[in-house]
């Protein structure tokens, strides 16, 4: 499909479905904690997620392709996902959920200002600047809601955004390496065959694998599996080579106002009333990122 130097209202409302399910992921994320431990947890969804892909990959007929070419780069993208969600699983054992998605979908922040400097066309205007300010001071004032920060975690929002770094390093490394021009299945092969080794591997490092785990946990695992960390993911990685890398990112700070509002509902997590202050700036800061000035003539383009 054509590259896009903007967000269409396909895409647009791809990305919002998205972020619906990132932002479901993390309530249940937390509580399949309470069945395995963190860590063995993320390896189990990696290694369910990869048998997810190749099933995929059989109904479709398709196969894996510029493995052997990409050999560097694909371990530097799995090394950067094992990270991420070594990162990401703790800190939301650590501490709520509304807290670890406002500081973990920073990541556009990080990610549009690298692009800024590494990315041709993702050059920041004032409009998108200003996005990125307020969006970012919503993010803070949440974190300062007295409410939440007395449920949080100082280390589990440090882990946050280091998983933050890390999937901003994941979005980098599919733009700038030899990895952009292998397919989305391909992409989402290197992430999860290289993470389900390290995550399994560094487990027992984390403390008890198990955790009184029940049928509801291993849903959790399942759920986890097919629609965020292989047919999710493929989603996203099949995006990233049809917008730009930072538009996309910047829908991401959706997810944090729906997780705020499902650890809310579903966890009984406290949320302050500045959390609705805080998300207008996020919501307004989100429009003025993916605000464009239209060439002067545009060329209609092809729909087959």
């Amino acid at each position: 499909m054509e590259r896009k130097d903007a967000i269409d209202l396909g895409g647009a409302m791809g990305l919002v479905v998205f972020a619906t399910v990132l932002a479901f992921n993390q309530v249940v994320i937390k509580v399949t904690n309470d069945g395995f431990g963190p860590v063995f947890a993320a390896g189990l969804r990696s290694g369910f997620a990869l048998l997810v892909l190749a099933l995929w990959l059989w109904v479709r007929g398709r196969k894996l392709e510029g493995l052997r070419r990409t050999f560097w780069p694909g371990l530097l993208l799995g090394g950067l996902f094992t990270i991420e969600f070594i990162f990401l699983f703790i800190a939301l054992d650590l501490t709520t959920v509304s807290r670890v998605s406002i500081v973990f979908y920073s990541m556009p922040v990080w990610l549009a200002l690298i692009a800024h400097f590494t990315l041709p066309g993702e050059t920041l205007s004032w409009r998108r600047v200003l996005g990125l300010v307020l969006a970012m001071a919503g993010v803070i004032w949440a974190l300062f809601d007295p409410q939440s920060r007395q449920a949080g975690s100082l280390l589990g929002d440090g882990l946050a955004l280091l998983a933050a770094f890390a999937w901003a390093g994941i979005a980098l490394t599919v733009r700038l390496t030899k990895v952009s021009e292998l397919t989305p299945e391909s992409q989402l092969f290197w992430q999860l065959s290289v993470s389900v080794v390290g995550l399994l591997a560094v487990a027992p490092l984390f403390g008890d694998l198990l955790r009184d785990p029940t049928a509801l946990h291993i849903a959790g695992l399942g759920f986890q599996a097919v629609f965020v960390a292989s047919l999710g993911f493929l989603f996203w990685l099949r995006l990233m080579t049809i917008y730009p890398a930072s538009d996309i990112a910047a829908f991401s700070f959706l997810s944090p106002v729906l997780s705020v509002a499902m650890g809310w509902m579903l966890l009984d997590e406290p949320v302050g009333p500045g959390f609705i202050g805080a998300m207008c700036l996020v919501a307004v800061g989100i429009v003025l990122i993916n605000r464009r000035r239209k060439p002067a003539a545009q060329v209609p383009q092809n729909v087959a």
